[in-house]
């Protein structure tokens, strides 16, 4: 079997800045086309069915999804760390385990989450308030949604694969063919057939098995220490504890992170389908900078777990570094287009004057403190990659969810208004970031000098 030699491995040899970018840009592409053709299920529905449909596939039911896929993309980060480790190391036996273990783990995964995610759309629903003017369509995208969710693990797992090795190259490629399919289905399935908001579900349904299956087979006919055999799929003890070990806290994390942002999303439910539908829109227009933020941390995790594996720990630092000024200058060119252009974006989702108004207001609170989360983005990342998972856990919970959580439950209701509820985000920003810059430089002094 062919392997890499470490003057081929760019990330642990090459320029930093350079390769850096050369692995961000289409991983930050292939976020965008994913984001897109997640937004086109809102943009066909806010267009062609009306404002509440819009409401059903975004305000509910996209904090349930979210909150479901980002514990599994939590719990995958644990293979992508310890793949990328492995892969820097050169130890091509345990890479090969782990890899395994992990498709393993996302088809047992996904298997269990669709059955629970079909038998309790309703309740779950009920529990966030959800109007009842958007219940039946809401349940009916979220059914669906769940129907295919082992094709969602599946691509995750094996894209997170592909980039812990440093091919960032080929998700992209693979998610530009499932945008455009997904965007020709929901036009066909809604404004041709009249399907409403179950042919944009089951458009979303059909291009993420698309992607799945493109992603399986790239992996299936690699040469490189990453081959896949379908028939050594299984669980390996030692490789598995620890993508456990680093997968769990991460994973908990993305689910306080989306508990936090239930309880957000149910207290907006509160003032009605105007604000949900705004609060959707906007966070199509948000996902702009989650999916750049997202993108650096996903390089800055392999950049460092590759270079741990290897023992360079000057690269660590240096790469660290790098991130952070380029994420931090972008965070802030984000912030003031999306403050200039705002409210033109919101018309790509609604003609609603007041579903705008809202929109901009939750715009303006939320798109200035863009940059405060970039050390929490860039320093989580970067520990991660080393193994260390747990304090920043604590820091992130107890800093953004908890604080979110309790500013809903204690002071929203001494103030009860749109405005009063976003605050909660940049307020959490600020403190978590203090708690990673601390902890972070502390851990950095640790490390080896070489």
């Amino acid at each position: 079997m062919k392997k890499r030699t470490a003057s081929g491995n760019q990330i642990t040899e090459g320029i930093i800045w350079k390769q850096l970018l050369l692995f961000f840009f289409p991983i930050v592409l292939g976020t965008f086309f994913q984001q897109l053709y997640n937004t086109a299920d809102a943009i066909v529905v806010g267009r062609f069915v009306g404002k509440e449909a819009l409401a059903a596939v975004g305000g509910s039911t996209g904090q349930i999804i979210n909150l479901v896929v980002g514990f599994f993309v939590g719990l995958s980060s644990g293979a992508t760390v310890v793949i990328a480790q492995f892969f820097g190391a050169k130890d091509e036996q345990n890479l090969s385990k782990s890899l395994h273990s992990a498709i393993a783990f996302s088809i047992v995964g996904g298997i269990v989450m669709s059955i629970l995610g079909i038998l309790l759309s309703p309740a779950i629903l009920r529990l966030m308030n959800t109007p009842e003017n958007v219940m039946a369509d809401s349940t009916l995208y979220l059914r669906v949604y769940f129907g295919g969710i082992l094709f969602v693990f599946l691509y995750n797992i094996g894209s997170g694969i592909l980039r812990a090795v440093g091919d960032s190259k080929r998700p992209l490629y693979f998610l530009i063919i499932c945008c455009f399919l997904n965007i020709f289905l929901d036009l066909l399935l809604v404004v041709v057939f009249h399907m409403g908001v179950a042919g944009v579900a089951l458009g979303t349904l059909i291009s993420q098995a698309v992607s799945a299956v493109l992603i399986i087979v790239t992996l299936c006919r690699s040469k490189e220490m990453y081959h896949l055999t379908l028939r050594e799929i299984r669980f390996y003890r030692a490789p598995l504890l620890s993508l456990l070990r680093i997968g769990i806290p991460a994973g908990f994390q993305s689910v306080m992170y989306n508990l936090a942002n239930v309880t957000i999303q149910s207290a907006l439910n509160a003032f009605g389908t105007d604000a949900m539908a705004a609060w959707t829109a906007f966070g199509k227009i948000d996902s702009l900078f989650w999916m750049i933020s997202g993108a650096f941390g996903t390089s800055v995790t392999t950049f460092v777990g590759q270079n741990y594996g290897a023992g360079k720990y000057d690269r660590i630092r240096k790469s660290v570094k790098v991130s952070l000024g380029m994420f931090f200058g972008t965070a802030i060119a984000i912030s003031l287009i999306m403050i200039t252009l705002g409210q033109y974006m919101f018309y790509l989702f609604t003609t609603d004057d007041t579903v705008i108004e809202i929109g901009m207001q939750i715009l303006r609170l939320i798109v200035p403190a863009y940059a405060t989360f970039v050390f929490i983005e860039i320093y989580s990342g970067a520990l991660r990659a080393m193994g260390d998972v747990f304090i920043p856990m604590l820091m992130t919970c107890g800093g953004v969810c908890i604080l979110r959580i309790l500013w809903i439950l204690v002071v929203v209701p001494m103030n009860s208004s749109i405005q009063t509820i976003m605050f909660s985000y940049p307020i959490s920003w600020i403190l978590t970031s203090i708690l990673f810059f601390i902890y972070f430089h502390r851990k950095q002094g640790k490390l080896p000098a070489r």
